[in-house]
């Protein structure tokens, strides 16, 4: 992995650009020096850096991706390493420190279908009634962390992101700082207020972190980081007795299915997620096939049609096989039109009611 050290001047300016002008996020930041790094990593082994762009061809990219794969990079990483070096590139180009653009005709791999962990309403049961939870103040801290990142899907940057401040006692929703600083407001479930209030109380009973403003802090008084706060999730998923892995992104995903699965609409799961696209709430949620038909059966208007697809639809199927085997196939037409105009009338019939039930 390369060293964000040897990155250039045009790639240091760049990164300064997201920072400053584009208000991108420090893990953001983070991820895209590393990204260039690595791509500068590559272009010293072939003879050429990022400080001369214009030397950078299209097979100088084709060339890298050849070298992730080698190194059994996931394809959702070699994605954002490619989206990296599209902005890179455009910023490049705006700048007139670059001619063409090498980045023309690259497309991302196409990516493996990868559903995240998700625990069922029992298992989430048993790790926010975990005993261990409340047995102390830092019990009382991770019950209210458990409790808002299921209970309002967030995610574990905007969780640990909260303030002292952004909680009110007696609100039952909460402010919170998403992706790209984009801020929505998202509900608290009654227990989750409860545990926050719980929290709240022997916070302040912590002298040494009065000076400190983060919701959620640690041992030494100061903001608890992600790495801590997945060691918690998986310390109580243990004491919970919960065989597979659980992360907090696996509470968040937890959170959306378990609304979907109870009746909630996909664009309501999108706001409460934070998702600015609804093809990213449809990729982040999954639901078992016995479900979804479920919610087709009682809610599309053709759900229900067993004399419409039964016995015409095996004469139309019928038809069909005698048409390839060069048979007379006048009866499947007739099967299909009978069909058809089966549609048609159930369609009419359910329109009429309509409209006498408004009158």
């Amino acid at each position: 992995m390369g060293d964000t050290a040897v990155l250039c001047k045009n790639a240091a300016l760049f990164l300064a650009h997201l920072e400053f002008q584009k208000a991108y996020s420090p893990a953001t930041l983070k991820a895209y020096a590393a990204d260039l790094a690595e791509f500068e990593e590559y272009l010293q082994s072939m003879g050429k850096s990022t400080a001369v762009p214009e030397k950078i061809g299209r097979q100088d990219i084709q060339g890298f991706l050849a070298w992730l794969y080698e190194r059994d990079m996931r394809k959702s990483s070699m994605g954002r390493k490619l989206s990296c070096l599209r902005s890179f590139f455009r910023y490049l180009l705006q700048k007139k420190l670059l001619g063409q653009n090498p980045m023309q005709g690259i497309r991302n791999p196409k990516q493996d279908i990868h559903h995240p962990t998700m625990l069922n309403v029992d298992q989430m049961s048993a790790l926010l009634d975990d005993d261990s939870l409340c047995a102390d103040e830092f019990g009382c801290r991770d019950k209210a962390l458990l409790e808002l990142l299921y209970g309002s899907g967030l995610r574990i940057s905007e969780a640990l992101g909260l303030n002292v401040q952004d909680f009110a006692a007696g609100h039952k929703s909460i402010k919170v700082l998403g992706k790209g600083s984009k801020e929505r407001v998202v509900p608290l479930s009654d227990t989750c207020m409860l545990a926050l209030g719980a929290w709240l109380e022997k916070r302040a009973e912590l002298g040494y972190c009065l000076q400190e403003k983060a919701l959620f802090v640690g041992k030494r008084g100061k903001r608890l980081n992600r790495r801590e706060a997945n060691r918690i999730i998986e310390r109580h998923r243990l004491e919970a007795g919960i065989a597979v892995s659980v992360s907090a992104h696996d509470l968040r995903h937890s959170f959306a299915t378990h609304l979907l699965e109870g009746g909630a609409d996909l664009r309501s799961v999108q706001e409460l997620l934070g998702h600015s696209k609804i093809a990213t709430t449809q990729r982040y949620t999954h639901l078992d096939m016995d479900a979804l038909m479920r919610v087709y059966d009682a809610s599309h208007p053709l759900a229900e049609r067993p004399a419409v697809f039964g016995t015409e639809n095996a004469q139309c199927a019928e038809s069909a096989e005698n048409a390839a085997a060069g048979k007379n196939s006048s009866h499947g037409c007739e099967a299909e039109n009978a069909a058809d105009g089966g549609l048609r009338s159930k369609r009419a019939e359910k329109a009429k009611n309509r409209k006498n039930n408004a009158v």
